[in-house]
């Protein structure tokens, strides 16, 4: 852990209000019973929740809008994103390889990555359908943040981790005093990840990890498919909810605009082309080519998880399709 800096709750909550005339900053509040990303302003700074699992939407969202006129977008806000959590950055591996490929960067994603500074921080809870360390990711930020913030008690701990996330440290630190963090503070916070770690191990220890979970999928056709495809009503819940699905339709329209939609394999018609062939025409298929595309096809091409194990598919599903329950009925009738 780097060397960080200590601010009281009450210091901390005086410099994200500070930090409001510079930034757009987006933070997790539970509004309804529900904990998803609001624009932060002083009226609700106080209600910023922290250390807790995933908000509903994903990370993705901020750069990959689920509509966006792309022919005509500016991106030159800054934005601070705070609270993200392990699951979503871990998936920004995936994203970045597929838009920020050197030979043909996506412009306005790179232009949002770079005006964003990203403050990540751990779990200290796990949700029901939460299995990041099932994939290999810990339920902390080890990758992809500017800066990390904890909360322990009613302190905040603030570590820097790239050269904005210093800048944006030092911007804090001229608004209000911090001090060293002592050493039981780090004690404490060790102590909260493998609580979280020990949490995620015993609720998913009879889940595969990815590699065998690809393939599982790989090895099986049939009736399994046939089964869970019967309950989905190709909504597109999984993959909007998804943090690293990211396909789109782009649609041209008069003026030369191009709009960029937010697409998934689940809609019918998603591969259909002239004269109506659709090779994933079957629900089955389309089902099946989801798990083919995450655990399969794209850690082989973009050298990256596909699936970061937050679980939101799962919570978002409409015809309560459990994947995990799919994966581990897959172990059964199938020997890898």
């Amino acid at each position: 852990m780097n060397t960080g800096h200590l601010l009281s709750r009450e210091r901390w909550e005086e410099a994200v209000e500070g930090l409001i005339r510079d930034y757009k900053i987006y933070a997790p509040v539970n509004l309804w019973g529900h904990m998803d990303y609001e624009r932060i302003n002083p009226e609700n700074v106080k209600q910023i929740v922290y250390n807790f699992p995933r908000p509903i939407t994903p990370l993705k969202t901020f750069f990959l809008p689920v509509k966006q006129n792309v022919s005509q977008s500016t991106v030159n806000e800054k934005m601070v994103i705070l609270g993200v959590p392990s699951c979503d950055l871990q998936a920004l591996h995936l994203l970045d390889a597929i838009y920020l490929d050197e030979k043909l960067p996506d412009t306005v994603y790179k232009k949002r990555r770079e005006n964003t500074i990203l403050i990540g921080s751990d779990c200290h809870q796990t949700l029901d359908s939460c299995h990041c360390t099932t994939y290999g990711i810990n339920p902390y930020p080890e990758s992809n943040i500017d800066i990390l913030l904890n909360l322990i008690g009613d302190k905040i701990i603030l570590e820097a981790h790239t050269e904005k996330g210093q800048d944006l440290v030092n911007n804090i630190l001229s608004l209000v005093k911090s001090s060293a963090v002592e050493e039981n503070t780090r004690q404490e916070i060790l102590a909260a990840r493998e609580k979280t770690k020990a949490e995620l191990f015993n609720r998913n220890k009879n889940l595969p990890d990815y590699m065998t979970t690809g393939k599982l999928i790989r090895e099986t056709n049939g009736t399994i498919w046939k089964k869970y495809a019967e309950d989905c009503v190709s909504c597109g819940a999984c993959a909007a909810s998804c943090p690293t699905c990211s396909c789109f339709l782009l649609i041209d329209r008069p003026g030369f605009e191009k709009i960029r939609n937010l697409d998934t394999c689940q809609y019918p018609g998603f591969e259909r082309v002239a004269a109506g062939e659709d090779p994933l025409k079957p629900l089955s298929q389309r089902f099946k080519n989801r798990y083919m595309c995450k655990y399969v096809w794209k850690p082989v091409r973009y050298d990256a998880v596909a699936c970061t194990g937050c679980g939101r598919c799962i919570d978002a599903c409409i015809g309560r399709i459990n994947k995990n329950e799919l994966i581990v009925e897959l172990m059964d009738k199938v020997t890898v």
